[in-house]
Parts: structure tokens; sequence; C-alpha cells
């Protein structure tokens, strides 16, 4: 309870934030060359020394890697609603989590690169009165280039705020239960699709720096527990 002189703020609730990898505003070259800079420019991502690998990125990277992707990009592209499938899923996804959990939680979601960006979400949450927000980086596996990127940047953001709200951080869940039975749902689903019976069923991760592992990242070693 505040003091009746204090000047009126919202408080008392809880908040529960997905966040993402991140997505181009648009498919084309206009679009990608901000998001691959701000992606690429990460330390957590790239740990190569900024004074070697700034020159790259800005002076080869940024003027060929852009129209490539935006190529790509746009057959994936969902033009019903303009905009790229993982923000369509991620939106849904908060959406059905909302409905789930109904009002006793409210829950956003952000990208990591990209919009809606952390900053904004956490801002906008603690103005409805989150004094208590979860945040869920959506990487089953743990990396320090995904996961540890999300906290990294939460934490950060937290800088700005006079009154920060309490912040806890989901663990991996790359061998949970509920997560393979759900990847298990799915495959066996699909091969009752199949007119043929395959004789293997390759899991494939994205892939990471060796350098990384050898430092100690448990990114390989979640995804070979996942399989």
């Amino acid at each position: 309870m505040l003091s009746s002189t204090h000047p009126k703020v919202v408080f008392g609730e809880t908040g529960l934030l997905l966040v993402n990898l991140g997505t181009p505003e648009t498919p084309d070259k206009k679009g990608l060359r901000p998001y691959l800079k701000q992606f690429l420019s990460d330390r957590r991502v790239i740990e190569t020394s900024p004074l070697i690998w700034q020159p790259i990125l800005r002076g080869i990277i940024l003027n060929t890697r852009p129209q490539k992707s935006a190529e790509a990009y746009a057959k994936i592209w969902r033009k019903e609603s303009n905009e790229s499938p993982l923000r369509y899923y991620t939106r849904a996804q908060a959406a059905k989590l909302q409905a789930q959990l109904g009002d006793r939680v409210k829950v956003d979601w952000a990208m990591r690169y990209g919009a809606p960006s952390i900053e904004t979400r956490l801002t906008n949450m603690k103005k409805a009165g989150c004094e208590r927000i979860a945040i869920i980086a959506l990487y089953p596996q743990y990396s320090a280039s995904t996961s540890a990127s999300v906290y990294d940047h939460v934490f950060r953001a937290l800088l700005d705020l006079r009154w920060q709200p309490a912040i806890r951080t989901a663990a991996p869940w790359h061998d949970h239960p509920a997560y393979i039975d759900a990847l298990a749902q799915s495959v066996t689903d699909h091969l009752r699709s199949l007119d043929y019976q395959p004789e293997y069923i390759i899991a494939s991760f994205h892939g990471l720096p060796q350098r990384y592992f050898e430092k100690g990242d448990p990114y390989h070693c979640h995804c070979a527990k996942t399989a």
C-alpha cells in the first residue's frame, strides 16, 4: 500500500513476457538491413572483437546479405497479415496463453531484434502495474547466443526504470516431458499423413561455432538430449 501523498501509479499485477529471436519489418533490402545490423552486432552472437568484425559487417555483409535474405523472407512472408511467420505465431502464442491464464497474469510478447522491442514491452507492462514479470526466452535449448542474449537485454532495459519490477527467468526445457511429448505428437501426426514409412527420422538444429561449445556452451548437449 502506498502513501496517500505518493504520485498515482498502478501496481500489484503479475506479468509474463515471451521473447523470440526477431524479424524484419518488411521482406526487402530496406527491412533486412537494420535487422541484420542489430542481430549481427550482438556480442553474444558474434564474439569476434568489434575492431575486426564491424568493418566486415558494415563493409561487406550489410551490402550483400540483405538482398539475399530478403528473397528468402519473401517466399515465406504472410501476405494476409503482412508479417513474418515468426511474428504471427509468437503473437498467437501469447494470445492463447493470455486466454488460458485469464486476468490473473498480463501476457505480452517481444523480439530480441527488431520490433516490438524488449524495452517497449517491459515499460508498458510496468505502466500496467506489473510488479513481478516472468521472462521466457522462447528457446527450449539454452545457448549464450540466444537465451543469455535475451536476459542480458532485459536487465539492460531495467536500467531505465525507476521502479523496477521483480524479474524471474525461465530455465531451459529441452528435456521437459511436456515438450518432448509435444514434439513426439507432432512427428507422429506427420508420419500418419505420409503414404510411406521413412527408414530414418533426422532432427536438425541450428548450428553453433565449435569454439562456443568448447568454451562450455550447453546448446549442443541440450539438442542431443532433445533428440
